[in-house]
């Protein structure tokens, strides 16, 4: 579960940022050392810090100052605060198409970044290094004696016939906070208007709001809930106690976020900032069957499942939903279904 730093490193640390909150920090190697890396992400410590590991075996001499925050604080962060980090890393894939897009970015053009493919690359700007397909996040204890939905259809009837077990033991994403969150509601109500129906479904048995995926699977293994829909299955599959959850890829459709990289506008050392993008493509994408990165899903998993995923691909339509005015509509909607009050 993510949790807040309130140690004296941590507080100096975010007095010259101001205003943005930052959830965690750490630094991988020593503090004082003269070639260092400032990476900004949404990705827990415990979560990414194997890929920083990995990368510090490779550079021993390149020390990395890793800081934990919301995609809404990276924003504002980077386009109001303009705070020095070298790299920002986000699942929110609109967001960061919104810094570039708004020139707070800067370019880098490399071998690895020219070898993607057009839908994991912008411009020059912002590279995709993993993809995640969301999942819904099962107690096999809540479900025991009742099958496991493998559709949303499939979902929204099991949560109709058994309110009782379902009620408040449902979560998802607070689509007000969350960029994430909100990057996957919108493609899954352009995708499909089931999406409407399971919200106000789920609306109705009083779900519970969360910022992050890592809560919410905590919930379910716990028992706490029964349901998380939407989480990173990423996440759930790099958890330990998975005896305890059932991981669904709807067969429906199951959609797909790129995890991406840039390089802001004003980054102390752009250089080193390439490098450790370098280091994050190479060791992602690759033909293996088990990806270096513990955030990468297996590209044999696309490949024998290709219908079922709806990849989102980096590009200008993701900027559409961040129209004010759509956006405000669509939070209007989904306070409706959700909140219903």
């Amino acid at each position: 579960m993510r949790h807040l730093v309130l140690s004296v490193c941590l507080m100096l640390l975010a007095a010259p940022l101001a205003a943005f909150d930052i959830e965690d920090h750490a630094v991988f190697g020593p503090e004082n050392a003269s070639r260092q890396v400032r990476v900004l992400s949404v990705a827990d410590v415990d979560v990414f810090s194997p890929v920083i590991e990995s990368f510090r075996a490779a550079h021993p001499d390149i020390t990395v100052d890793y800081t934990v925050a919301a995609s809404t604080a990276i924003m504002t962060a980077i386009s109001g605060e303009q705070a020095p980090f070298d790299v920002v890393i986000s699942s929110a894939m609109d967001l960061q198409t919104k810094l570039a897009n708004d020139g707070f970015t800067q370019s880098f053009r490399s071998t690895a970044t020219l070898s993607l493919p057009d839908w994991a690359r912008w411009r020059d700007d912002l590279f995709a290094f993993t993809q995640e397909p969301a999942a819904i996040v099962l107690s096999r204890a809540a479900f025991a004696g009742h099958p496991l939905p493998e559709t949303r259809q499939a979902l929204i009837t099991v949560l109709r016939q058994n309110p009782d077990l379902f009620r408040d033991r449902v979560g998802t994403y607070d689509l007000r906070s969350s960029g994430l969150g909100y990057l996957f509601a919108t493609q899954d109500a352009r995708t499909s208007e089931v999406y409407w129906r399971l919200t106000e479904v789920m609306g109705a048995l009083g779900t519970r709001l969360y910022c992050c995926s890592s809560d919410m699977i905590d919930d379910v293994a716990s028992g706490e809930l029964a349901i998380a829909y939407n989480v990173l299955a990423s996440y759930a599959l790099s958890r330990a106690d998975l005896t305890k959850v059932a991981i669904v890829l709807p067969e429906d459709f199951s959609t797909v976020m790129l995890r991406t990289a840039l390089i802001p506008r004003n980054a102390p050392a752009p250089v080193l900032a390439g490098r450790f993008i370098d280091f994050l493509l190479t060791s992602s994408w690759t033909d293996a069957d088990v990806p270096q990165s513990p955030l990468s899903v297996s590209s044999a998993v696309f490949l024998t499942n290709r219908d079922r995923f709806r990849r989102i691909r980096l590009g200008p339509e993701l900027l559409v939903y961040l129209d004010g005015y759509k956006r405000d509509r669509f939070l209007e909607a989904w306070k409706d279904a959700v909140l219903q009050e």
